[in-house]
This record gives C-alpha cells, structure tokens and sequence, in this order.
C-alpha cells in the first residue's frame, strides 16, 4: 500500500489517492508514527503536484512537519524547486516550517533565496519576516547566501524589507561583511547596491584586518576593479593597511574569502560553532521578541482605547436623562439646572470631573497613538522604538489609573482603600523605572568598555 501511495504522488494521481484510502483509512497516519525516508507529501511537494498536496494536507495536515532523511520538510522541497501555489499551501497549514533548517542549516527562506525564486521568497517572508534573520550553520546570513549564488535582485528585495544595520553589516565566521564577499567577487551591481541603498559599514575590517578596499588589486589593471575603486572612493572607503597587498595576496585572499566557509565548514572550530549559535539564538530571540512585543502593545493599546471611549462617552454617573432642575440639594448641585444628555459628575463634582476628562483624554489619545503607529507601516523593528511605544503605553496605562482616581470619593473606606492603592502603584512605578535606569547604565558601561578597547587596539598595534 505504501509502495502504490508513493506512485500516486509520484504521478499526482489524486484519484488514486483516493482510492487507496477507502481502502486503508490510517494509510496516511502510517508516515506520521512510523520510520520512513519521506513521505508522500515530500514527493508531491517535490514535483509541484498541488491538487495531491491539497488533498493530503485537508487530510493529514500533520505530515507538514515530517522531515526527511535530510532533515528537509516539504516547504524546503516546494521552495527549491519554486513552486508557489504548493509553498501557499503548506503556509497555510503551517507557517512554523520557515523556521525549520534542513541538515544543511538552511531554512527554506535561504534555499529559495539561493534558487531565486522572488516571489516565493516574498510569501515566506511575509509568513514569518524573522526567520530571514537566522543564521546557517556556518554563520552566515541569508544576505551572503545572496552574493554567494550571485542572486542580486533577491539581495534587493530583502535589503529594501529589512535595512537594520546590524542585519546588513553582520560578519561570517571570518569577519567578512557582504561587501568583502560583493568586491572578492568583483559584483560591481551589488557594491553599487549597498554602497547606495544600505547603511553598510564600507571601512569594517575582517578578522585578518582588511576592509574591502583592500581586496582590490593595488596596479588596477584590470577594468573592473577601477570601477569598484571610483565607486568606492567617492564613498570615502579607505585602506587599512599603509603596505599593500601582492598580487599573490590578494589572489589567496580573495580565494579565502569566496570559498570560505561553504568549502571549509569542517575546519570551524567548536568555539567558533558554539559561537555562531549563540549568535544565531539571539537574533532567532530578537525577532521573536519584537514580534511578541508588538503583538501585545497592539492588544493592550486597543483595550485602553475601547475603555476611555466608554467612560468617555457614559462618565462616572452617568448623564442626565431630562431636562430640569437638579434632584438634590442646592448646596449639591450649586442650585443650578441640568441638561439631558450632560454629565451628572460635572455637576456634583465640579473640580473632579475636568481632571477626570483630562486623564482619560490622555489615556484615549495616548493608546490612539500606538495603535497608529504599529498599523503605519513604518519600519519599527528596532528595540528603540520598541521603547518609545513602551513609554507612550506607560502614559496610557498612568493616565487612566489616575482617572479612576480623579472623582470625588467621600467615604473613609474607601479613601484608605485608595491610599493603599496609590502607594502600591507609585511603588511598582518607582521599582520599574529604577530597573530600566540600572539596565540602561550597564548598557552605557558595556559600550564604553568596546569604545575603550577599540581605541586601545590601534595603540597596541603600532607599539608591536
């Protein structure tokens, strides 16, 4: 029966599949608990046959997330080959598998990054955008892969979704940016790209302490490498070395870089891979954790909002049902008359009520606010943005705590009550921003230690 199910896949016989399961209901469910190389659905996904896809993942939607001998699913498959409408598939049923990598290391982000396939590549990334962020096995980014496979308009697309600095200027275990690997290469189209359109760092040095004007042959015989070294230049690129490389340096050099580390991953040291995976941790944590953070900003925003609107438009007590005069006394209501539809707190409490309005005017356009700029579009991916939204919801959440608090209470009871919860806020207030000061100073000395060590470096050098 597996046999005649692996030859309907082969085929994208759908009828067949059919067939074959009024025969034998649990014939899927075989290749979910038993052992066996790929699945069906690998082979379907394979060879594009979308109708097969559809009708085993309406069945089993499980068998998504079956590996193969490989340790490739079969999103990684339809992404190598590009074959869309099957990737949509398996998106839908499990947008996850772009975080999964393959034995290689390789998501399928990086593997249809790799082929080319532009719009599959956009689909993934629109499903799950920090999965471009992760790093393969040999500690490099999905960017390198780009430059590697020479698939420029991939490059394009991915540096123009995500232009974060650290994103595009992150270094392979040997310390080479894409732009050492774009000028080892001679790809003047991609040198052009990120000297123009990226925050690219173009006199970072690698970790046998060239920048990547230094890869250029020093006579610039050779007609591209004039290009590249006007291109340069009019960037301010310099030189890190005052000897210049030989012809024969530069030839190892470029040979290191190009080949290094896809033809040389067995020669990493475990440091080296230990390191890198802590590297790839944090920013599989960052983009999880950006994503996470805007979700709940976005939640807790529209509920603040949905509550100042309500006390809004029904304040404390309600509004006046009629016309007339006031039902209470005139020491109460100051002998005035009411109006329908007016607030009955403005007229009992006419101190409480405008500082009432105010802190929950407050709170209404603060929570806007968030909402606002979450939805813009605007690229708030970085953590100090993240800050910024998280002070505006600290504003939000202050101000309507002290709404609460601005009608007049008269009872002792619940006076002591409120006291009690005062002091209790002012106190969690005090304790959170002490430990965002403490965080922010042991920040500031970090950075200060690098720029210390960074200054100190030159000075050691030239005294050797």
């Amino acid at each position: 029966m597996e046999g005649r199910l692996y030859d309907a896949a082969v085929q994208g016989n759908k009828i067949l599949l059919l067939d074959l399961l009024g025969e034998d209901a649990l014939l899927l469910d075989r290749f979910i608990t038993g052992r066996y190389p790929e699945t069906p659905l690998h082979v379907a996904s394979m060879l594009g046959h979308l109708e097969f896809v559809d009708e085993v993942l309406a069945r089993k939607p499980e068998l998504a997330k079956e590996l193969d001998s490989h340790k490739s699913s079969p999103l990684h498959l339809a992404s190598a080959k590009g074959y869309l409408q099957v990737a949509k598939s398996l998106l839908q049923v499990n947008p996850d598998m772009c975080l999964v990598c393959d034995i290689d290391g390789r998501n399928p982000l990086h593997i249809a990054a790799m082929k080319g396939h532009l719009d599959l590549l956009k689909e993934l990334v629109h499903a799950r955008p920090w999965a471009a962020r992760a790093l393969m096995d040999h500690g490099e980014t999905i960017l390198h892969a780009c430059l590697r496979c020479n698939q420029l308009e991939v490059l394009k697309l991915l540096v123009e979704r995500d232009s974060d600095p650290e994103f595009v200027n992150y270094k392979n275990q040997d310390g080479n940016t894409i732009l050492h690997l774009s000028i080892a290469a001679k790809q003047i189209e991609a040198i052009n790209l990120l000297i123009s359109s990226t925050p690219i760092d173009m006199n970072c040095v690698n970790e046998d302490g060239y920048t990547a004007l230094d890869l250029l042959s020093q006579n610039q015989r050779d007609a591209t490498d004039k290009r590249i070294v006007e291109s340069l230049g009019r960037m301010g690129v310099t030189h890190a070395r005052d000897n210049p490389l030989s012809n024969s340096q530069l030839k190892a050099m470029r040979t290191k870089i190009l080949l290094s580390p896809w033809d040389q991953s067995n020669a990493i040291p475990k440091s080296k891979k230990r390191k890198h995976g802590k590297r790839l941790v944090n920013s599989n944590r960052k983009g999880d954790w950006l994503e996470r953070k805007r979700n709940t900003l976005m939640l807790v925003a529209s509920l603040l909002a949905a509550m100042a609107f309500q006390a809004g438009v029904n304040p404390p007590s309600g509004v006046w049902q009629d016309n007339g005069s006031s039902d209470f006394s005139s020491t109460e209501s100051n002998g005035k008359n009411h109006t329908a539809g007016l607030s009955v707190l403005a007229d009992n409490d006419p101190l409480g009520y405008p500082e009432f309005l105010v802190y929950n005017t407050t709170g209404f356009l603060s929570s806007l606010s968030i909402i606002l700029l979450l939805i813009s579009g605007l690229p708030l991916r970085h953590r100090f943005f993240m800050w910024v939204l998280m002070v505006i919801m600290w504003v939000a959440v202050t101000a309507m705590a002290l709404a609460y608090l601005a009608p007049d209470h008269s009872s002792s009871s619940v006076i002591k009550i409120l006291g009690t919860g005062i002091m209790v806020w002012i106190g969690l207030m005090l304790i959170l921003l002490l430990g965002h000061k403490i965080r922010i100073i042991i920040r500031l000395i970090k950075y200060l230690r690098k720029l210390v060590i960074g200054l100190m470096k030159p000075i050691s050098t030239r005294a050797t």
